[in-house]
């Protein structure tokens, strides 16, 4: 059942906490809108948080979806360097201050389960933070005038906190709570189930453990074993749906903005060429794309389906250099009102896939693999045939996807992946975690840069400075962290 954003619970609900910034946070006006945090209950400020929470991910995906090639500017245009600011508005004044209000009211009236949602919500808006700029703010975040500059956790201090506050929610959600309040339909995601909670707790967890295993701080087999808690079915997504008053920003963003002449994406011949048997051909004669691609997008009408060029320069695929493929108007992400996914089954089992395939010993070249990695792999691709909605029998049949446990290489479970978390800032972790290797993102070449003397021409951007507006007000640790755009992150 689809869950629909509560606009007027998401404006009464919102407050203003000053968080990593010094007193010129406090010389503003207070808005109409806000409430005194004495007056707030504690189901008030779980709207707001889920609905800022699912607009910085997509306020990153805006920019690392190009990075990872999913779209392009208009005509092809490539994103250079970010800040990635609407993400650290999002996650340092509107989320973590209202968390720590959540917390508090939930520790006075012992409501744990509460506590627990909120754990499980600091962790998503942790990973997401460091996972953009590596260190940032965190232990002395959210103490307003008490710590004016806060210093900036490394990002391995930031990993460890997301596992602390994960295995504490799944205890307090495991636990029995005699406070008397409960979630309900402030609750964006699951509507008050705290056993989906429980699986996602688990699935999330998972999901950043994968993160950790060239660090050697995890294994394979310890991310299949926190999986075999997670999601059971497609139901168990992590999503938020928007409706015909409140739009989805993805349909304002590119069909409306289509349709009246602004700018807006096409869709990058990366993601196309892993749909349309360009990079892994189709046998059966059956399929000429991928069923999912009529759901990301639609062509200028002609049979064939081509992508835009990442950086508006050199050859597609098949040999040209303009693409005819741009956002589909009612697709699964673009209607008026389409969720923003977070993680979803369907990834959940590529995870076991790549898991599993490399605790039996595969490499990103090795071809192979076992029973467990193979099942894993097609019962992913079938979970996102069944959540996009379309027919994949024949796709699954396809020699050029049902290559069988002798033939599965990780470039196979990595296309799956890549497709089906279209407009997931999840994809630019995985580019990372494998140094955007073609030998598992086939095909995969760095944008091309029209002005050749950018600063970072012929590299990889790997994460994003720090807005201007931290600069400002937090300069010494600001500086203290700041790196290239191209330099790699800690887990890396």
């Amino acid at each position: 059942m689809k869950k629909l954003i509560v606009k007027t619970t998401i404006i009464i609900a919102l407050i203003i906490v000053a968080t990593a910034c010094n007193d010129s946070y406090f010389d503003v006006n207070t808005p109409s809108a806000t409430a005194d945090v004495e007056e707030l209950r504690i189901n008030d400020l779980l709207a707001p948080i889920i609905h800022s929470t699912m607009e910085g991910q997509r306020s990153a995906e805006l920019t690392f979806g190009n990075y990872v090639q999913n779209f392009v500017g208009q005509g092809g245009t490539a994103s250079g360097e970010t800040t990635a600011s609407g993400l650290w508005s999002q996650v340092y004044l509107y989320i973590l201050p209202n968390i720590k209000v959540i917390k508090e009211k939930a520790e006075e009236k012992g409501a744990i389960h509460y506590a627990a949602v909120a754990d499980i919500l600091t962790a998503i808006n942790l990973g997401i933070a460091t996972d953009t700029w590596n260190n940032i703010p965190y232990s002395e975040a959210n103490s307003g005038q008490d710590i004016l500059f806060p210093k900036f956790d490394t990002q391995e201090q930031v990993y460890t906190s997301i596992f602390t506050l994960l295995d504490s929610a799944i205890a307090n959600l495991k636990s029995t709570d005699n406070s008397g309040i409960f979630l309900g339909n402030e609750d964006l995601i699951y509507d008050g189930d705290l056993d989906k909670w429980q699986r996602a707790a688990y699935t999330i967890k998972a999901r950043y453990q994968l993160h950790l295993i060239n660090k050697g701080l995890f294994t394979a087999n310890d991310v299949l074993t926190t999986l075999a808690n997670g999601f059971t079915s497609n139901d168990d997504d992590f999503k938020m749906f928007y409706d015909d008053k409140n739009i989805n920003p993805w349909y304002s963003q590119e069909v409306l903005a289509r349709n009246t002449g602004n700018f807006h994406n096409d869709i990058a011949s990366q993601m196309v060429s892993s749909m349309n048997g360009d990079y892994y051909p189709f046998q059966s004669g059956l399929l000429t794309i991928d069923p999912r691609l009529s759901v990301y997008a639609q062509n200028d009408g002609s049979s064939d389906w081509k992508g835009y060029v990442s950086g508006g320069g050199g050859l597609s695929p098949d040999g040209v250099t303009d693409g005819n493929v741009g956002f589909v108007a009612d697709g699964y992400y673009t209607s008026i009102d389409s969720p923003l996914l977070l993680i979803s089954y369907a990834e959940a089992m590529f995870i076991k896939a790549e898991a599993a395939f490399l605790a039996n010993g595969g490499t990103s070249i090795s071809t192979g693999t076992n029973t467990t990695a193979y099942t894993a792999y097609i019962n992913g691709i079938s979970a996102s045939m069944n959540m996009y909605g379309v027919d994949g029998v024949n796709y699954i049949a396809d020699g050029s996807v049902n290559v069988g446990e002798t033939g599965l290489m990780l470039n196979h479970i990595m296309k799956e992946k890549y497709i089906h978390n279209f407009l997931n800032p999840e994809t630019f972790v995985d580019f990372r975690r494998y140094n955007f290797s073609d030998n598992v993102f086939k095909g995969l070449k760095i944008r091309e840069e029209i002005d050749t003397a950018s600063d970072y021409a012929g590299e990889w951007f790997r994460r994003a400075t720090y807005p201007s507006t931290e600069l400002n007000r937090n300069k010494d640790n600001v500086e203290a962290n700041q790196q290239t755009p191209v330099t790699k992150v800690w887990w890396e």
